[in-house]
């Protein structure tokens, strides 16, 4: 038997670091939601106790640095499952993106294994299952739009965002989360984009609402670091896109639309020095 799995990826429409934790980590409150760019897992049963993956990809590693096998592995030990599977990745989201890419795939794994395997695992027990591999898998697992609090893992379901066209533009370049965390002076930020605001809007299904409301705390230091971050945002507002944002860490940029009719000019603007542009629409 086979089993296919989506793992769409995700986009922060807001993205707040309130202080650092004694644990090492940082306090963050985060919206987010899914958008209409996603991989796609094959699943298939194998009698041999192993984890083989595959892909289409050339550049991710096949492995156990790779978070679906990490996926895969925590479901059989947890589970004191004694059969194998072979998962074939065919990658669509960019990788370093910001679009929690990785994340998605290694909770499309537990969704995926849960049912090959006829485990019945709760969602919440799924999400707790994910918490261990990443921040942002919990999210992945579930879903949807919600307010993150915590690492990430905190989730809160709300209404999903009035329906758009997204612009995504990812520069050349890999930037480390960690990295850019590690650089943060949460302490030092002079503004905080509001939750609230961002929530409020979202209820109303007011898009130029959203659009006011979108905010991402860590631009502070990636577009810093990384010029053509700064260059691919002034761009996109330039072109005409409604509401621009950095998405987590970056580098990729998106761009909120509600008119068709901007989006050949958006696109076409974008492809002439950016080689990974894509136009999707929210998972609504």
């Amino acid at each position: 038997m086979k089993i296919y799995e989506k793992a769409p990826a995700k986009i922060n429409l807001l993205l707040d670091v309130l202080h650092k934790r004694d644990d090492g980590f940082h306090e963050v409150e985060m919206v987010m939601t899914m958008v209409d760019l996603a991989d796609r897992l094959e699943m298939e049963e194998l009698q041999r106790d192993t984890i083989i993956i595959s892909s289409q990809a050339g550049y991710i590693p096949l492995d156990e640095k790779n978070l679906a096998f990490q996926a895969a592995k925590l479901i059989k030990e947890r589970y004191d499952v004694r059969k194998g599977v072979y998962i074939h990745l065919n990658k669509k989201i960019p990788v370093a993106a910001g679009l929690a890419g990785g994340s998605s795939d290694a909770a499309a794994t537990l969704r995926g294994l849960n049912r090959l395997w006829g485990l019945h695992i709760p969602e919440d027990d799924l999400c707790r299952l994910g918490a261990e591999l990443g921040s942002d898998v919990p999210f992945c697992v579930t879903g949807g739009t919600a307010l993150a609090a915590g690492r990430g893992e905190k989730l809160q379901r709300i209404a999903n965002p009035p329906q758009c066209w997204v612009v995504l533009a990812k520069p050349p370049i890999n930037v480390s989360t960690a990295d850019v965390y590690g650089k943060l002076r949460a302490s030092e930020l002079e503004y905080h984009p509001s939750a609230a605001d961002m929530i409020s809007a979202i209820e109303n299904q007011s898009f130029n609402g959203v659009c006011e409301a979108l905010g991402n705390v860590l631009e502070t230091v990636t577009l810093k670091l990384y010029p053509e971050v700064r260059q691919l945002k002034e761009s996109m507002k330039r072109l005409g896109a409604d509401g621009v944002l950095m998405s987590g860490s970056g580098p990729t940029v998106f761009g909120l639309v509600s008119k068709e009719a901007k989006l050949a000019r958006i696109y076409n603007g974008l492809r002439g020095f950016c080689k990974e542009v894509y136009v999707v629409r929210m998972l609504t």
